[in-house]
């Protein structure tokens, strides 16, 4: 039983080395300036190289703590130089995140700022228009939810949209805030390259966007959340306060972690919802199905045949420039029936 405990630790140590070398590893090559020069390589190369040094060294001496000491006095430097890394507003934005939103709160009336409506001609293509809106929470009675699948159906990006009585619905999408020539990748996600950031938006702009403007087009599905008006209330003023606190503490998106569907969870259950830890969480895609299992989505079709007739391509694409587009593309869809009293 020793000798199998033994091999137990060392192979756990052996995994939290290479682990700690593969994530260090690649934060110096996606964060060290391209100005150090051959510098660079040789730093990105030395942290790996320790941690493979003293794991054979160790191995071959069936000791720890000498062979792999450097790597752990390496490894304290690494995150003290990680930690000096902070996010910022103060970049050369990409125009389509080049504002960030933010919310005057007076009592039940609230006037958002940068509120975002591009006109799109193609996604690189577009006209950009900011403008403000200001909404009564008393009118604020039901919550959407949009999935949106562009790489098979384990992933998707989830959108929030806040509907009011007598105005066209609110949707916030939280995403990766770009700077000019800088493309999105899930690797680089997970190492502090994109602050985090909440497009406040009309949906002819985020809906649109992805049904009929990116290429290839993207699947958007439409749900109506089974959730009541006065909890709705609360989780609108719960994101007013994260839009408004990022003006001053700007944070850092991450994908695994803070992203568009963890955020959300956060959120909630800030708030006192109860939504687990999930795989389906992680495998954004399946979040749809998560909710469903709890109750939260229309129960009247089993979840494949509602999933199936919450597509809404075909409708927001018949809705282009229609002034009753958010209208348009929840005729007869499942759920979406009057809001339930207050």
């Amino acid at each position: 039983m020793s000798s199998i405990l033994r091999l137990l630790a060392a192979a756990l140590c052996c995994l939290a080395v290479l682990g700690l070398a593969g994530f260090g590893g690649l934060a110096l090559a996606y964060n060290l300036p391209d100005g150090m020069g051959p510098a660079r390589l040789v730093v990105v190369a030395a942290y790996p190289i320790l941690a493979i040094g003293g794991l054979v060294l160790a191995l071959w001496n069936r000791r720890v703590i000498a062979p792999l000491l450097p790597f752990a006095l390496a490894t304290g430097a690494f995150f003290f130089w990680w930690s000096t890394i902070e996010a910022s507003n103060d970049r050369l934005w990409q125009p389509d995140v080049a504002r960030l939103a933010t919310a005057e709160i007076d009592e039940n009336r609230v006037t958002l700022r940068n509120v975002r409506r591009f006109t799109y001609r193609t996604a690189d293509d577009f006209t950009p228009s900011w403008h403000d809106r200001t909404v009564d929470l008393d009118q604020l009675e039901t919550l959407d939810l949009f999935a949106v699948y562009w790489m098979g159906d384990a992933i998707a990006h989830i959108m929030l949209s806040f509907g009011f009585r007598e105005q066209e619905p609110i949707t916030i999408s939280i995403e990766t805030r770009k700077e000019v020539g800088e493309d999105y990748s899930t690797i680089a996600g997970f190492f502090r390259q994109y602050e985090l950031y909440y497009v406040v938006s009309d949906e002819p702009d985020v809906v649109a966007l992805r049904t009929s403007y990116r290429e290839p087009q993207e699947d958007v599905y439409l749900f109506r959340l089974d959730v009541p008006p006065a909890a709705i209330r609360r989780l609108f003023r719960h994101y007013l306060d994260e839009i408004n606190r990022l003006v001053d503490e700007p944070k850092w998106y991450n994908t695994l972690t803070t992203n568009c569907t963890t955020a959300i969870v956060t959120h909630v259950r800030a708030l006192g919802g109860q939504l687990p830890i999930s795989w389906r969480v992680v495998l954004s895609g399946y979040f749809p199905s998560l909710l469903y299992d709890r109750g939260v989505l229309d129960q009247s079709l089993p979840f494949p045949e509602l999933r199936a007739a919450s597509l809404i391509n075909d409708r927001a694409q018949a809705a282009l420039g229609s002034p009753d587009f958010s209208a348009r593309i929840r005729e007869n869809l499942p759920g979406m029936d009057p809001p339930a009293p207050n």
